[in-house]
Protein backbone atom coordinates (compact mmCIF):
# COMPACT_ATOMS: atom_id res chain seq x y z
CA UNK A 1 0.00 0.00 0.00
CA UNK A 2 1.52 3.17 -1.19
CA UNK A 3 2.07 5.79 1.85
CA UNK A 4 0.30 8.81 1.40
CA UNK A 5 0.59 9.94 4.31
CA UNK A 6 2.55 13.41 2.95
CA UNK A 7 0.74 13.60 -0.18
CA UNK A 8 -1.02 17.08 -1.02
CA UNK A 9 -2.76 18.94 -3.77
CA UNK A 10 -1.01 22.14 -5.51
CA UNK A 11 -2.70 24.99 -3.92
CA UNK A 12 -1.03 27.59 -6.01
CA UNK A 13 -1.93 26.04 -8.97
CA UNK A 14 -5.75 25.84 -7.51
CA UNK A 15 -5.47 29.62 -6.46
CA UNK A 16 -4.69 29.87 -10.11
CA UNK A 17 -7.41 28.33 -11.75
CA UNK A 18 -9.85 29.99 -9.63
CA UNK A 19 -8.43 33.36 -10.11
CA UNK A 20 -8.25 32.23 -14.17
CA UNK A 21 -12.30 30.91 -14.08
CA UNK A 22 -13.07 34.65 -11.92
CA UNK A 23 -12.02 36.46 -15.42
CA UNK A 24 -15.27 34.91 -16.82
CA UNK A 25 -18.27 37.52 -15.96
CA UNK A 26 -15.83 39.14 -14.24
CA UNK A 27 -17.92 42.23 -12.00
CA UNK A 28 -16.53 45.74 -11.42
CA UNK A 29 -16.01 45.01 -7.57
CA UNK A 30 -14.23 41.98 -8.14
CA UNK A 31 -17.30 39.52 -8.28
CA UNK A 32 -18.35 36.83 -10.94
CA UNK A 33 -21.70 36.90 -12.82
CA UNK A 34 -22.05 33.59 -15.00
CA UNK A 35 -25.96 33.04 -15.00
CA UNK A 36 -26.38 29.71 -15.98
CA UNK A 37 -26.91 28.92 -19.47
CA UNK A 38 -25.92 32.06 -20.69
CA UNK A 39 -22.97 32.77 -23.08
CA UNK A 40 -20.86 33.40 -20.10
CA UNK A 41 -21.75 29.91 -18.52
CA UNK A 42 -20.83 28.47 -22.17
CA UNK A 43 -17.61 30.07 -21.87
CA UNK A 44 -16.75 29.13 -18.29
CA UNK A 45 -18.04 25.31 -19.22
CA UNK A 46 -15.78 25.59 -22.08
CA UNK A 47 -12.73 26.50 -19.87
CA UNK A 48 -13.59 23.93 -17.84
CA UNK A 49 -13.97 21.10 -19.93
CA UNK A 50 -11.09 21.98 -21.77
CA UNK A 51 -8.78 21.67 -18.35
CA UNK A 52 -10.44 18.21 -17.45
CA UNK A 53 -9.49 16.82 -21.02
CA UNK A 54 -5.50 18.34 -20.61
CA UNK A 55 -5.84 16.82 -17.20
CA UNK A 56 -6.40 13.17 -18.78
CA UNK A 57 -9.97 12.97 -18.17
CA UNK A 58 -12.97 11.80 -20.70
CA UNK A 59 -16.00 13.96 -20.29
CA UNK A 60 -19.67 13.40 -20.92
CA UNK A 61 -22.36 15.68 -20.67
CA UNK A 62 -26.10 14.75 -19.71
CA UNK A 63 -29.25 15.73 -21.10
CA UNK A 64 -29.51 18.78 -17.87
CA UNK A 65 -26.23 19.85 -19.51
CA UNK A 66 -24.44 18.03 -16.12
CA UNK A 67 -20.81 17.99 -16.76
CA UNK A 68 -18.91 14.80 -15.84
CA UNK A 69 -15.16 14.17 -16.44
CA UNK A 70 -13.69 10.88 -15.55
CA UNK A 71 -10.29 9.82 -14.33
CA UNK A 72 -10.16 6.13 -14.88
CA UNK A 73 -9.94 3.46 -11.86
CA UNK A 74 -7.95 0.29 -12.27
CA UNK A 75 -11.25 -1.19 -12.50
CA UNK A 76 -13.20 1.19 -14.51
CA UNK A 77 -16.46 -0.90 -14.78
CA UNK A 78 -16.77 0.00 -10.52
CA UNK A 79 -19.17 3.01 -9.63
CA UNK A 80 -16.97 5.91 -9.70
CA UNK A 81 -16.04 8.41 -6.93
CA UNK A 82 -17.46 11.56 -7.79
CA UNK A 83 -16.78 15.31 -6.56
CA UNK A 84 -18.20 18.52 -7.48
CA UNK A 85 -20.28 21.06 -7.53
CA UNK A 86 -21.19 24.24 -10.04
CA UNK A 87 -20.18 26.98 -11.86
CA UNK A 88 -23.12 29.21 -12.10
CA UNK A 89 -23.63 32.55 -10.53
CA UNK A 90 -25.36 34.60 -8.56
CA UNK A 91 -26.06 38.07 -10.39
CA UNK A 92 -23.85 39.81 -7.98
CA UNK A 93 -21.66 36.65 -6.98
CA UNK A 94 -18.39 35.88 -6.11
CA UNK A 95 -15.55 34.11 -7.40
CA UNK A 96 -15.72 30.82 -4.59
CA UNK A 97 -19.01 30.30 -4.40
CA UNK A 98 -19.45 26.59 -6.39
CA UNK A 99 -16.51 27.50 -8.04
CA UNK A 100 -13.66 26.14 -5.16
CA UNK A 101 -15.88 22.93 -5.32
CA UNK A 102 -15.51 22.52 -9.18
CA UNK A 103 -11.95 23.25 -9.53
CA UNK A 104 -10.48 21.84 -6.22
CA UNK A 105 -12.59 18.24 -7.40
CA UNK A 106 -9.82 19.64 -10.90
CA UNK A 107 -6.89 19.78 -8.59
CA UNK A 108 -6.93 16.79 -6.67
CA UNK A 109 -7.12 14.80 -10.48
CA UNK A 110 -4.46 16.90 -11.59
CA UNK A 111 -2.29 16.36 -8.41
CA UNK A 112 -3.29 12.58 -8.25
CA UNK A 113 -1.55 12.46 -12.09
CA UNK A 114 1.50 14.75 -10.72
CA UNK A 115 2.16 12.13 -8.05
CA UNK A 116 1.34 9.01 -10.47
CA UNK A 117 -1.86 7.34 -8.03
CA UNK A 118 -3.86 4.87 -9.05
CA UNK A 119 -6.75 4.59 -7.81
CA UNK A 120 -9.14 1.10 -7.75
CA UNK A 121 -12.41 2.75 -8.35
CA UNK A 122 -12.99 5.63 -11.38
CA UNK A 123 -12.63 9.25 -10.19
CA UNK A 124 -15.19 11.76 -11.73
CA UNK A 125 -15.89 15.95 -11.33
CA UNK A 126 -19.09 17.02 -11.48
CA UNK A 127 -20.39 20.85 -12.57
CA UNK A 128 -24.12 20.62 -12.06
CA UNK A 129 -26.15 22.78 -14.19
CA UNK A 130 -28.61 25.70 -12.64
CA UNK A 131 -27.72 25.04 -9.12
CA UNK A 132 -28.39 29.10 -8.19
CA UNK A 133 -31.62 29.22 -9.51
CA UNK A 134 -30.97 32.92 -9.57
CA UNK A 135 -32.17 32.56 -13.64
CA UNK A 136 -34.41 29.58 -13.50
CA UNK A 137 -36.13 28.71 -10.30
CA UNK A 138 -36.08 26.07 -8.67
CA UNK A 139 -32.30 25.66 -7.08
CA UNK A 140 -30.85 22.67 -7.98
CA UNK A 141 -33.08 21.57 -10.71
CA UNK A 142 -30.45 19.36 -12.23
CA UNK A 143 -29.19 17.46 -9.62
CA UNK A 144 -32.88 17.63 -8.88
CA UNK A 145 -33.59 15.55 -12.10
CA UNK A 146 -30.58 13.55 -11.81
CA UNK A 147 -32.36 12.01 -8.43
CA UNK A 148 -35.94 11.69 -9.14
CA UNK A 149 -37.00 14.97 -7.54
CA UNK A 150 -38.09 16.87 -10.53
CA UNK A 151 -38.73 15.47 -13.95
CA UNK A 152 -36.87 16.42 -17.12
CA UNK A 153 -39.83 18.15 -19.01
CA UNK A 154 -40.73 19.82 -15.85
CA UNK A 155 -36.95 21.47 -15.80
CA UNK A 156 -36.95 21.92 -19.44
CA UNK A 157 -39.91 24.27 -19.09
CA UNK A 158 -38.62 25.89 -16.12
CA UNK A 159 -38.95 30.03 -17.65
CA UNK A 160 -36.58 33.35 -16.55
CA UNK A 161 -37.51 36.63 -16.68
CA UNK A 162 -37.86 37.10 -20.18
CA UNK A 163 -39.65 33.95 -21.06
CA UNK A 164 -36.68 31.60 -22.34
CA UNK A 165 -36.77 28.28 -21.38
CA UNK A 166 -34.12 26.33 -19.41
CA UNK A 167 -34.22 23.57 -22.54
CA UNK A 168 -34.28 26.13 -24.97
CA UNK A 169 -30.96 27.30 -23.65
CA UNK A 170 -29.80 24.39 -23.21
CA UNK A 171 -29.85 23.84 -26.54
CA UNK A 172 -28.74 27.13 -27.54
CA UNK A 173 -25.50 27.15 -26.14
CA UNK A 174 -24.56 23.72 -27.06
CA UNK A 175 -24.63 21.52 -23.93
CA UNK A 176 -27.57 19.31 -23.91
CA UNK A 177 -26.01 16.58 -23.60
CA UNK A 178 -27.43 13.14 -25.20
CA UNK A 179 -26.61 11.13 -21.64
CA UNK A 180 -29.92 9.95 -20.06
CA UNK A 181 -29.89 11.96 -16.43
CA UNK A 182 -29.74 9.87 -13.33
CA UNK A 183 -27.95 6.68 -15.09
CA UNK A 184 -24.46 7.47 -14.07
CA UNK A 185 -24.03 5.22 -10.84
CA UNK A 186 -22.02 6.79 -7.90
CA UNK A 187 -20.09 5.16 -5.55
CA UNK A 188 -19.87 7.83 -2.95
CA UNK A 189 -20.13 11.57 -3.72
CA UNK A 190 -18.28 14.90 -1.78
CA UNK A 191 -18.82 18.34 -2.28
CA UNK A 192 -16.14 21.07 -1.39
CA UNK A 193 -17.61 24.43 -0.83
CA UNK A 194 -17.28 27.25 0.95
CA UNK A 195 -19.27 28.04 4.62
CA UNK A 196 -21.48 31.07 3.40
CA UNK A 197 -21.66 31.71 6.77
CA UNK A 198 -19.46 33.40 9.61
CA UNK A 199 -18.86 30.54 11.87
CA UNK A 200 -15.75 28.69 10.59
CA UNK A 201 -13.67 32.10 10.75
CA UNK A 202 -15.30 33.72 13.90
CA UNK A 203 -14.08 30.31 15.63
CA UNK A 204 -10.65 30.23 13.82
CA UNK A 205 -11.33 26.73 12.58
CA UNK A 206 -9.63 25.42 9.42
CA UNK A 207 -11.84 22.92 7.89
CA UNK A 208 -16.06 22.54 8.77
CA UNK A 209 -17.32 18.86 8.36
CA UNK A 210 -20.98 19.03 7.08
CA UNK A 211 -23.38 16.49 8.82
CA UNK A 212 -27.08 17.79 7.97
CA UNK A 213 -28.01 20.23 5.47
CA UNK A 214 -31.05 22.62 6.56
CA UNK A 215 -34.59 22.12 4.85
CA UNK A 216 -36.29 24.47 3.05
CA UNK A 217 -39.38 25.73 1.30
CA UNK A 218 -39.81 28.80 -1.08
CA UNK A 219 -42.90 31.05 -1.94
CA UNK A 220 -44.25 32.87 -4.08
CA UNK A 221 -47.14 35.47 -3.28
CA UNK A 222 -49.22 37.16 -5.26
CA UNK A 223 -51.60 39.79 -4.06
CA UNK A 224 -54.40 42.14 -5.61
CA UNK A 225 -55.65 45.31 -4.65
CA UNK A 226 -57.07 48.15 -6.86
CA UNK A 227 -54.81 51.19 -8.21
CA UNK A 228 -55.85 54.24 -7.51
CA UNK A 229 -54.94 58.22 -7.03
CA UNK A 230 -52.45 58.66 -4.36
CA UNK A 231 -53.92 62.03 -3.80
CA UNK A 232 -57.26 61.61 -3.85
CA UNK A 233 -57.95 58.10 -2.23
CA UNK A 234 -59.01 58.37 1.39
CA UNK A 235 -57.02 56.12 3.85
CA UNK A 236 -60.00 53.62 4.83
CA UNK A 237 -60.65 52.83 0.82
CA UNK A 238 -57.39 51.92 -0.09
CA UNK A 239 -56.57 48.65 -1.15
CA UNK A 240 -52.57 48.87 -0.85
CA UNK A 241 -51.37 45.66 -2.10
CA UNK A 242 -47.76 46.88 -1.30
CA UNK A 243 -48.89 47.35 2.33
CA UNK A 244 -49.93 44.11 2.87
CA UNK A 245 -46.19 43.02 0.98
CA UNK A 246 -44.75 45.22 3.61
CA UNK A 247 -46.36 43.52 6.16
CA UNK A 248 -45.75 39.82 4.85
CA UNK A 249 -42.23 40.84 5.05
CA UNK A 250 -42.15 41.81 8.72
CA UNK A 251 -44.65 38.39 9.12
CA UNK A 252 -41.75 36.26 7.68
CA UNK A 253 -39.02 37.64 10.30
CA UNK A 254 -41.18 37.40 13.06
CA UNK A 255 -41.67 34.09 12.07
CA UNK A 256 -37.88 33.04 11.80
CA UNK A 257 -37.14 34.78 14.75
CA UNK A 258 -39.80 32.42 16.96
CA UNK A 259 -37.82 29.64 15.64
CA UNK A 260 -34.37 30.35 17.13
CA UNK A 261 -31.34 29.94 16.95
CA UNK A 262 -31.58 27.59 13.50
CA UNK A 263 -34.32 28.89 11.85
CA UNK A 264 -33.95 31.83 9.36
CA UNK A 265 -37.18 33.31 6.89
CA UNK A 266 -36.14 36.07 4.00
CA UNK A 267 -37.87 38.23 1.87
CA UNK A 268 -35.83 38.33 -1.43
CA UNK A 269 -38.05 39.73 -4.03
CA UNK A 270 -40.56 42.05 -3.91
CA UNK A 271 -42.09 44.26 -6.74
CA UNK A 272 -44.98 46.31 -6.81
CA UNK A 273 -47.07 47.09 -9.73
CA UNK A 274 -47.20 50.37 -11.41
CA UNK A 275 -44.69 51.51 -9.14
CA UNK A 276 -45.67 54.73 -9.50
CA UNK A 277 -45.04 58.03 -7.45
CA UNK A 278 -48.16 58.83 -7.34
CA UNK A 279 -50.36 55.43 -7.80
CA UNK A 280 -51.78 53.15 -4.82
CA UNK A 281 -49.92 49.76 -6.37
CA UNK A 282 -52.45 47.27 -7.10
CA UNK A 283 -50.85 44.50 -7.01
CA UNK A 284 -47.55 42.78 -5.23
CA UNK A 285 -45.12 39.91 -6.34
CA UNK A 286 -42.92 38.53 -2.98
CA UNK A 287 -40.65 35.49 -3.06
CA UNK A 288 -39.79 34.52 0.11
CA UNK A 289 -38.19 31.07 2.08
CA UNK A 290 -37.85 29.57 5.18
CA UNK A 291 -35.23 27.30 6.40
CA UNK A 292 -34.46 25.13 9.17
CA UNK A 293 -32.72 21.56 10.19
CA UNK A 294 -35.93 20.22 11.40
CA UNK A 295 -38.63 19.54 9.06
CA UNK A 296 -41.41 19.99 11.90
CA UNK A 297 -40.36 23.34 12.23
CA UNK A 298 -40.38 23.60 8.42
CA UNK A 299 -44.12 23.02 9.27
CA UNK A 300 -45.05 24.78 11.97
CA UNK A 301 -43.57 28.31 9.73
CA UNK A 302 -45.32 27.49 6.69
CA UNK A 303 -48.54 26.86 8.90
CA UNK A 304 -48.09 30.60 10.68
CA UNK A 305 -46.97 32.08 7.23
CA UNK A 306 -50.36 31.00 5.35
CA UNK A 307 -52.41 32.04 8.29
CA UNK A 308 -50.51 35.38 8.75
CA UNK A 309 -50.76 35.80 4.62
CA UNK A 310 -54.70 35.11 5.05
CA UNK A 311 -55.31 37.32 7.66
CA UNK A 312 -53.47 40.29 6.54
CA UNK A 313 -55.17 40.38 2.56
CA UNK A 314 -58.36 40.15 4.64
CA UNK A 315 -57.78 42.68 6.54
CA UNK A 316 -56.65 45.07 4.16
CA UNK A 317 -59.44 44.30 1.56
CA UNK A 318 -56.78 41.94 -0.62
CA UNK A 319 -57.12 38.89 -2.77
CA UNK A 320 -54.08 37.19 -2.79
CA UNK A 321 -52.58 33.20 -3.94
CA UNK A 322 -49.80 31.61 -2.38
CA UNK A 323 -47.83 29.35 -3.54
CA UNK A 324 -44.77 26.95 -2.29
CA UNK A 325 -42.41 26.48 -5.52
CA UNK A 326 -39.95 24.74 -3.80
CA UNK A 327 -39.08 22.44 -1.15
CA UNK A 328 -37.09 19.66 0.35
CA UNK A 329 -36.32 17.78 3.33
CA UNK A 330 -33.56 18.31 5.79
CA UNK A 331 -30.66 16.07 4.21
CA UNK A 332 -28.75 14.34 7.16
CA UNK A 333 -25.17 13.04 4.99
CA UNK A 334 -24.15 9.66 5.42
CA UNK A 335 -22.03 8.85 8.19
CA UNK A 336 -19.09 6.61 6.62
CA UNK A 337 -18.36 9.89 3.76
CA UNK A 338 -18.36 12.44 6.88
CA UNK A 339 -15.89 9.75 9.16
CA UNK A 340 -14.02 9.50 5.78
CA UNK A 341 -13.72 13.96 5.80
CA UNK A 342 -13.14 13.87 9.09
CA UNK A 343 -10.28 11.52 9.06
CA UNK A 344 -8.92 13.67 5.94
CA UNK A 345 -9.40 16.88 8.68
CA UNK A 346 -7.38 14.46 11.52
CA UNK A 347 -4.41 13.74 9.31
CA UNK A 348 -3.55 17.12 8.64
CA UNK A 349 -4.19 18.36 12.06
CA UNK A 350 -6.68 20.56 10.43
CA UNK A 351 -8.64 22.31 13.26
CA UNK A 352 -12.28 21.25 12.51
CA UNK A 353 -15.80 21.18 13.89
CA UNK A 354 -19.25 19.42 12.83
CA UNK A 355 -21.47 22.10 11.15
CA UNK A 356 -25.48 21.97 9.44
CA UNK A 357 -25.08 23.74 5.86
CA UNK A 358 -27.84 26.52 5.84
CA UNK A 359 -27.70 26.72 2.18
CA UNK A 360 -28.90 24.45 -0.36
CA UNK A 361 -26.52 22.65 -2.74
CA UNK A 362 -26.52 19.86 -5.05
CA UNK A 363 -25.26 17.17 -2.69
CA UNK A 364 -28.48 17.99 -0.92
CA UNK A 365 -30.41 15.51 -3.73
CA UNK A 366 -27.01 13.63 -5.08
CA UNK A 367 -27.56 12.61 -0.97
CA UNK A 368 -30.91 10.52 -2.12
CA UNK A 369 -28.87 8.62 -4.85
CA UNK A 370 -25.21 8.01 -3.09
CA UNK A 371 -23.90 8.09 0.02
CA UNK A 372 -22.66 11.50 0.14
CA UNK A 373 -20.72 14.36 2.57
CA UNK A 374 -19.70 18.08 2.36
CA UNK A 375 -16.34 19.78 3.02
CA UNK A 376 -16.64 23.55 4.26
CA UNK A 377 -14.16 26.31 3.96
CA UNK A 378 -14.65 29.74 6.23
CA UNK A 379 -15.27 33.07 3.52
CA UNK A 380 -14.48 36.14 4.88
CA UNK A 381 -16.82 37.58 7.26
CA UNK A 382 -19.61 34.48 6.50
CA UNK A 383 -20.21 36.92 3.55
CA UNK A 384 -21.61 35.23 0.06
CA UNK A 385 -23.56 35.60 -2.44
CA UNK A 386 -21.97 39.22 -2.92
CA UNK A 387 -19.16 40.48 -5.05
CA UNK A 388 -17.44 41.06 -1.79
CA UNK A 389 -17.13 37.17 -1.67
CA UNK A 390 -13.44 36.50 -0.52
CA UNK A 391 -11.42 33.52 1.13
CA UNK A 392 -7.47 33.10 1.62
CA UNK A 393 -5.43 30.64 -0.26
CA UNK A 394 -4.58 28.46 2.63
CA UNK A 395 -8.51 27.45 3.44
CA UNK A 396 -8.71 26.72 -0.59
CA UNK A 397 -5.90 24.57 0.41
CA UNK A 398 -6.87 22.72 3.35
CA UNK A 399 -10.55 22.20 2.27
CA UNK A 400 -9.12 20.38 -1.34
CA UNK A 401 -6.38 18.71 0.69
CA UNK A 402 -8.98 17.29 3.08
CA UNK A 403 -11.15 16.17 -0.43
CA UNK A 404 -8.48 14.60 -1.88
CA UNK A 405 -8.38 12.41 0.98
CA UNK A 406 -11.61 11.70 1.53
CA UNK A 407 -11.75 10.81 -1.84
CA UNK A 408 -8.92 8.50 -1.82
CA UNK A 409 -10.26 6.24 1.07
CA UNK A 410 -13.32 5.78 -0.84
CA UNK A 411 -11.65 5.07 -4.40
CA UNK A 412 -9.09 3.01 -2.75
CA UNK A 413 -5.49 3.13 -3.22
CA UNK A 414 -3.75 0.49 -5.53
CA UNK A 415 -0.28 0.36 -5.23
Amino acid sequence: MADLSNIRIDGGRLWDSIMEMAKIGATPKGGSKRLTLTDLDREGRALFTSWCEKAGCGVAVDEMGNIFARRPGTENGLAPVMMGSHLDTQPTGGKFDGVLGVLGALEVVRSLNDLKIKTKRPIEIANWTNEEGSRFAPAMVSSGVFAGVYTKDFAYACEDQEGKKLGEELTRIGFKGDEPVGTRKIHAFFELHIEQGPILEAENLDVGIVTHGQGQRWYEIDLTGFESHAGSTPMPRRKDALLGAARIVELVNKTALAQAPLAVGTVGMLNPYPNSRNVIPGTAFIACEFRHPDDAVLSVMDARLREGVQAIAKEIGLSYEIRQIFYYQPVAFDKECVAAVRRAAQHFGYTHRDIVSGAGHDACYIARVAPTSMIFTPCVDGVSHNEAEDIKPDWATAGANVLMHAVLEKAEVVG
